[in-house]
């Protein structure tokens, strides 16, 4: 059988004027993702799958956003607001390519899924001209009630317009359409503006198919899935809905969260096998830990990776681009960014390792500092294996410290340390017997 083409149109316009916000609305984000990834995520790909993302006038960004994402993307503008058939219709020229089926989704529901838009698409294999996204609403006020004959969808009544009797049915539109492509276009071009406002609904589609002789029908799922977001508070909800998802996740793939709920996900986060996150843990994106790792309570991790049996925390900091070997360990109190520690390091409390490199094996002592920024530029520290470095040592790069080198605790370095040999740096000790008690007394004369 013939895989069925797909045209996903993402309806991504919207100014989200609630939001408070400079951003456009489907670039504000829930686990470390754009609004607008998590719904083109969910969109079909593959042989056959396209995407056109519909935009608002001078939204670069949106756009930018969509071709990251979806390099195939196609973007088209609606140059004028006048509802969400008009804004599909500025997608025309996709549509007229011809797919089997017709996606509508929209770029402020993050948390569609794949396997929902795939069952939506189902019916359509199985001749309904139309399917339409339903969810049982806790609250149903202000939605759209579907109104249904048998398992056939009759109608979109939209709260203002419904009676008293439909207004008590608690299945309502999610907005989320698929069309069979072929009678799309037909569909579509009879949607007129007859509304107060003078626009164009994509709800109407309903009623025209039907006139068509066509078949429309509901395909069901949670209100969770299809939260649409206005408002900050609502990303919020939304970020919570997420987060309980890819604990669960994560759980189910054999990951110890602790106090899950206090766990802090993002969505491209991987985990090899018996992982273990300790409470109040944030774990941004671009994040991999390997098997047998153990992340300690009130730790940051963002674009890190973390080898297999590797430790980190309490309160530990891995900023981007830090990479931890095989069975490494970072103690209480450090912060690492840019940095690729080999396996078997230890950096076990109170340090700071930026842009550095640090061979295998490796010991860096407490209060330990690469100083890496002259104010202008920033430069690389790199240790060799084996190497000692004592506590309360400042490393001055651009450095380099030899392999099984050892740096004497109070140091600050800043000539290069060759292979084997002893660096220390300290200023002459000086002691004054008596001194302190003579001190204590001159300052109590002074105090009477």
């Amino acid at each position: 059988m013939t895989a069925r083409t797909s045209l996903t149109i993402v309806l991504a316009a919207g100014e989200g004027t609630r939001m408070r916000s400079s951003l456009p609305k489907v670039l504000h984000s829930i686990a470390g993702e754009s609004l607008l990834a998590h719904v083109l995520a969910a969109a079909p790909r593959g042989e056959g799958a396209a995407v056109a993302v519909v935009v608002g006038p001078q939204h670069d960004a949106v756009e930018k956003e969509a071709k990251r994402l979806r390099s195939d993307a196609a973007i088209f503008v609606q140059r004028e607001r006048l509802g969400t058939a008009h804004a599909v219709l500025a997608a025309r020229e996709a549509i007229t390519r011809g797919a089997d089926d017709l996606l509508v989704v929209f770029g402020d529901t993050p948390l569609i899924t794949a396997e929902t838009l795939a069952r939506l698409r189902a019916p359509l294999s199985q001749g309904a001209a139309l399917a339409v996204l339903g969810f049982r609403a806790a609250d149903p006020t202000g939605y759209g009630r579907l109104l249904l004959d048998g398992s056939k969808l009759v109608a979109i009544r939209e709260h203002a317009d419904a009676s008293e009797a439909e207004r008590a049915i608690t299945l309502c539109n999610a907005g989320v359409m698929a069309m069979d492509g072929r009678r799309a276009l037909a569909i579509l071009d009879k949607i007129g503006n007859a509304n107060s406002k003078g626009e164009y609904y994509l709800v109407d589609a309903v009623a025209i198919a039907r006139e068509q002789g066509l078949d429309a029908v509901v395909i069901e799922t949670s209100e969770d899935e299809v939260r649409g977001i206005n408002t900050k508070a609502q990303l919020a909800q939304a970020e919570a809905v997420m987060q309980t998802r890819l604990r669960q996740a994560a759980m189910d793939a054999g990951v110890t969260l602790i106090a899950p709920e206090t766990v802090h996900l993002a969505a491209d986060t991987t985990f090899g096998r018996d992982v273990t996150i300790e409470p109040f843990v944030v774990i941004g994106p671009g994040v991999s830990i390997g098997d047998g790792a153990v992340v300690h309570s009130f730790s940051h991790i963002v674009q890190s990776k973390l080898g297999s049996n590797t430790l980190l925390g309490p309160f530990a900091r891995l900023r981007p681009g830090t990479s931890l070997g095989d069975g490494a360990k970072i103690g209480n109190f450090v912060e690492a960014k840019a940095a690729v520690l080999e396996p078997g390091v230890k950096v076990n409390h109170l340090s700071y390792i930026g842009d550095a490199h640090v061979g295998a094996h490796s010991n860096i002592g407490a209060g330990t500092i690469t100083c890496n920024y002259d104010g202008f530029n920033k430069h690389k520290t790199v240790i060799g294996e084996g190497a000692f470095i004592g506590t309360n040592t400042s490393l001055v790069a651009p450095i380099s410290i030899g392999a099984r080198a050892y740096i004497g605790s109070g140091s600050v370095i800043t000539r290069d340390v060759p292979d084997d040999a002893l660096a220390l740096e300290r200023s002459p000790q000086t002691t004054k017997e008596g001194a302190a008690a003579r001190f204590r007394s001159a300052k109590l004369r002074q105090k009477k």
